[in-house]
């Protein structure tokens, strides 16, 4: 789900239970626009290649200098600039179509690459020239549905030739000295021991509410009137980023600035194409990734069964069961989730493993902790994070002992280990922090378990963990309270985490888990 977003019933007025065991085409049309700079001649894909020289290209990418200014300075009105990409990813030499409309004169394009680079977090890649400007119609609704559909005419197409694997803010920048963000992310095509970062294009889509309609709420504001289904084509609205910049971004910039191998995709590449995680040391999976189908689970269940270490660095993760269908510029451009109308999905009864609604509910009920070892429970709670486990190796270096708390680092949602609903064995919880939500006492738990292939899976419990990395920080904004201690231990812990996941499965070079359920809950629920 996600903070400060949940006005509906179904977002839960208490702590919910398990279901038992369960070419620049605007004046100069058809003329391609090239990149300005290629500084480190990254190759388009790193198939076949030794690891040491994607090692190599990494290094040098980010020891070069970065660009402090790719923030936005000037949103304005909303109408002033927004657009959107036609494709969530590109493999490096892929062009991409970008739909843009604004009330300026001109406005130019710039890309930026996400990462270290010295404390800047991000490096210009590419420039665009100046465009001219024009106001897009207003979008379409298509009425089955509830879908807003932006359908504007393509205003210039790119190349991405030259472009490092990564995750990408294009900046629009309108000559009324505005902007907006469109986030691009360029996957990898292997991650043979790779770290893999897992964005999360589904879920940012599924709060878009540009246009008026997103999958929580529609033109009354309410639930009755939501989205059935939600198209990428249309811009995000705010900044265009939000998702990406608050859930997702500090973690590109600590394991860029770790220097360990990375590679890049999203969920619905995952859902298309597994390549990417065959032979993966590990795949992250961001702060806030609620939304996936039922093939993006299964890809990651095979990785993670083969020996592919697994994190889900938020909560609420893995819990809308989706659908991706065809949009307006190609496949997979819209996500279908009915959720509680799951019996007007047209394959509810033809189809009923991709009926659309949470994992854990029928039809095809498969609750979320048999893959992420915990089960998301409620919304809202601010709760301190409590070490349990403080001798557990994710902890080294922290100075934590049992019962030191961190202030505000448990909230919006959680997720905790429940007992009665299906988990892998053995699993330790490490931290178990009590919690108030909607007036019901309960508890958020970190958990971490291994299976037979060797691969650790660790789950934070809390959709903030991300958050407190900024905490404190000129780009903390919405901390919640979180300070600089509590900032210090979620960034050595995570510095912990990506180092030893990315070494290969877990469980051949970390003490195994130490079950502790019973420990912990005993016969309670």
């Amino acid at each position: 789900m996600g903070p400060d977003e949940r006005d509906t019933p179904e977002h839960g007025t208490q702590p919910s239970r398990p279901l038992g065991r369960r070419r620049f085409l605007g004046a100069c049309a058809g003329v391609g626009i090239a990149p300005v700079t290629a500084a480190c001649d990254p190759a388009p894909h790193e198939r076949g290649r030794p690891k040491a020289a994607a090692s190599h290209r990494a290094e040098a990418e980010r020891n070069l200098p970065g660009s402090p200014d790719w923030r936005i300075r000037s949103a304005g009105p909303a109408t002033a600039v927004a657009g959107y990409a036609d494709r969530v990813s590109v493999l490096s030499g892929e062009e991409c179509g970008l739909y843009v409309s604004t009330t300026a004169s001109s406005f130019r394009v710039s890309a930026f690459r996400v990462g270290w680079y010295g404390g800047a977090e991000a490096r210009l890649v590419w420039r665009s020239p100046h465009i001219p400007g024009r106001v897009q119609p207003e979008p379409r609704l298509l009425p089955d549905t509830r879908t807003v559909r932006a359908d504007w005419r393509r205003t210039l197409t790119f190349t991405t030739s030259g472009w490092p694997e990564g995750a990408y803010l294009l900046r629009l920048d309108a000559d009324s000295g505005h902007q907006r963000h469109v986030p691009l992310i360029v996957r990898s095509a292997q991650g043979t021991g790779r770290t893999v970062l897992m964005h999360a294009p589904a879920t940012w889509q599924a709060y878009n509410r540009w246009g008026g309609y997103s999958l929580y709420d529609g033109a009354s504001g309410g639930y009755a009137t939501r989205s059935l289904a939600v198209s990428f084509d249309r811009p995000y609205d705010a900044d265009g980023a939000e998702k990406f910049l608050v859930y997702e971004r500090a973690v590109v910039v600590l394991a860029e600035r770790l220097g360990i191998p990375l590679a890049y995709t999203t969920g619905t590449d995952v859902h298309r194409d597994p390549a990417v995680l065959r032979g993966a040391a590990a795949v992250i999976g961001l702060g806030h990734d609620e939304y996936w189908t039922p093939e993006q689970r299964r890809h990651i269940t095979v990785a993670r069964d083969a020996g592919t270490n697994v994190a889900f660095l938020g909560a609420n993760t893995c819990f809308r069961r989706v659908r991706l269908e065809e949009g307006g510029t190609q496949p997979d451009r819209t996500v279908v989730c009915y959720k509680s109308s799951v019996r007007a999905d047209p394959c509810y009864a033809t189809r009923p493993a991709l009926a659309t609604t949470d994992f854990r509910l029928a039809p095809a009920a498969d609750p979320e902790s048999a893959l992420t070892g915990v089960l998301y429970e409620g919304y809202p709670t601010d709760a301190p994070y409590i070490v349990h486990a403080a001798d557990h190796w994710l902890y080294e270096g922290t100075g934590v002992r049992p019962g030191d708390g961190f202030d505000h680092l448990v909230g919006v949602e959680y997720d905790r280990v429940t007992p009665g609903a299906p988990v892998p064995e053995p699993l330790e919880i490490t931290a178990h922090s009590p919690l108030l939500c909607n007036g019901g006492r309960s508890h958020s738990d970190s958990a971490y378990y291994t299976v037979p292939s060797g691969a650790g899976v660790f789950a934070t419990g809390t959709m903030r963990w991300v958050e407190a990395l900024m905490a404190g920080t000129a780009d903390g904004g919405r901390d919640h309270g979180m300070d600089a201690r509590t900032r210090g231990f979620v960034t050595r812990t995570t510095e912990n985490l990506l180092h030893a996941f990315a070494e290969g499965p877990a469980a051949h070079r970390r003490p195994a888990p130490r079950p502790n359920t019973t420990e912990v809950y005993g016969n309670r629920g």
